[in-house]
């Protein structure tokens, strides 16, 4: 059985970028001492980029969520400096929307021989959520794990809420 950690979302837009808030940069060194952990160990690591194509405003999320961010190809889209080269060479999954029907689909595709998956990144009570629900439900023998250290919201109560939602569907919060 193998573990698989999930790299949510840590592009510049959302530490220093677009849509950056105080306290998103400050997960960096613990999110990198884990990708150590899971490599020394042998196990999974994949990661997820927000991206979005010059049109954003026209989608259903740019109607709701009116600031441009993770536009491909732009400098905001990509993963911050720390983490580039720890992630190099992983398997990536680009997604238009907050969660990810390919890591949806490669989770289904190999659950049989997982038994943990650990989720992290940015923005905790928006894709990081989105994806540990999609985890769960993928793989729902795996146990989902976030460490509450790993994650991070703009809005602090907001990060608590999704952190007891997650307790709710039996997500492992440490």
């Amino acid at each position: 059985m193998r573990k698989i950690l999930i790299v949510v979302d840590m592009q510049k837009d959302f530490i220093d970028g677009a849509l950056g808030f105080e306290g998103a940069d400050r997960i960096i060194p613990g999110i990198a001492a884990r990708i150590k952990e899971y490599v020394e160990a042998g196990d999974e690591i994949v990661y997820t980029l927000d991206t979005h194509s010059e049109n954003y405003m026209e989608t259903q999320e740019g109607k709701n969520l009116p600031v441009p961010h993770c536009i491909k190809g732009s400098d905001g889209w990509g993963l911050c400096e720390e983490l580039k080269p720890l992630l190099s060479g992983k398997k990536c999954f680009e997604k238009p929307a907050f969660g990810s029907i390919g890591l949806a689909e490669y989770l289904k595709e190999n659950a049989a021989g997982i038994s943990a998956i650990e989720v992290c990144g940015l923005v905790s009570n928006i894709c990081v959520v989105s994806n540990a629900v999609i985890a769960k439900a993928a793989a729902p023998e795996a146990e989902v794990i976030v460490d509450s250290s790993l994650t991070a919201s703009f809005a602090p109560d907001l990060h608590q809420a999704t952190l007891d939602v997650l307790k709710g569907i039996q997500v492992t919060v440490l």
